[in-house]
């Protein structure tokens, strides 16, 4: 009839239709994914190759201490007497086959240490570090991935290099009288033992990073420790120069690999305790400071 409302009479007992109305689900909780060190570690692992320096700086590592060995062992002379620069070159004194080869390490522990003071400092200088603690909030395995990544790698890329130095050099040194194989007594610990002291000093710069927080800082601070602070030390009394000098970073260093042990410096296994001691003592500062000090 006209003006009259119709309304749906339900019947009792009966419920609404309901049946298009979608069927709620139960939220499915988010994974929780928990921070541990295998994690972090490979975190770090894809952060170093993703970064360009990180290929370039080993390469050029590992470049520089092909070409100086090989050079030096090409450009050997017994009758060259040598009064200054790294052992080895130009062949006088004490020089052998083995220091010949290993004569850019001098070179290589520059750009490994700065590699490893980009690795870490790094991340200061862009920010980046924040993202990193807020990622792992107990900070420490931080430091120590850094330094478990870089390391290893340093200490194997470094070794074949100065196997690749070594024996690019041998035939430059045939029928000299300082001429070696790798089968003669200490060559292959001596090989072995540069590539011990590069990866620790790639450990050294990561610590220092860290440290300093600065990475021009944390550079100056590695060239002064490893080339400048043995030259200034000479300026000391003899005596206590002579007792001091072989304790220092690079001299303790040195005598990881050397072939033959000289009458002023450590012994291979005391030199890489010494050595050990130095990058250890340094972590121990970075960790600190990393764990008691804001971003």
């Amino acid at each position: 009839m006209p003006g009259t409302t119709l309304r749906r009479i339900q019947r009792p007992g009966k419920s609404p239709n309901l049946s298009t109305a979608p069927e709620s689900k139960p939220a499915t909780p988010m994974a929780k994914y928990k921070v541990t060190g295998i994690r972090v570690l490979r975190s770090e692992w894809s952060k170093f190759w993703t970064l360009r320096s990180s290929w370039i700086t080993l390469g050029v590592a590992v470049f520089l201490l092909v070409l100086f060995g090989a050079i030096a062992s090409y450009t050997y002379s017994p009758d060259a007497v040598v009064t200054n620069g790294p052992p080895g070159t130009g062949g006088g004194g004490d020089s052998n086959a083995v220091s010949l080869a290993l004569t850019g390490v001098s070179f290589a522990q520059l750009a490994i240490g700065v590699l490893g003071v980009l690795l870490s400092a790094g991340e200061y200088s862009t920010g980046m570090i924040r993202s990193t603690i807020a990622a792992v909030p107990r900070r420490l395995p931080v430091l120590w991935s850094k330094a478990a990544v870089l390391g290893p790698i340093a200490l194997i890329l470094t070794t074949i290099g100065a196997l690749a130095a070594f024996q690019l050099g041998t035939p430059g040194l045939d029928g000299e009288k300082i001429a070696l194989s790798l089968s003669d007594d200490g060559v292959l610990r001596s090989l072995a033992g540069a590539g011990v002291y590069l990866g620790l000093v790639a450990v050294f710069g990561v610590a220092l990073g860290v440290l300093l927080r600065n990475s021009s800082g944390a550079i100056a601070a590695l060239v002064g420790v490893l080339l400048i602070l043995p030259g200034l030390a000479s300026l000391l009394p003899d005596s206590m120069y002579d007792t001091l000098s072989p304790y220092f970073p690079n001299n303790a260093g040195s005598a990881v690999y050397a072939l033959h042990e000289s009458s002023n410096a450590l012994s291979p296994g005391a030199g890489l305790a010494v050595f050990a001691g130095w990058v250890a003592l340094t972590l121990a500062g970075a960790a600190y400071r990393l764990a008691k000090t804001d971003v």
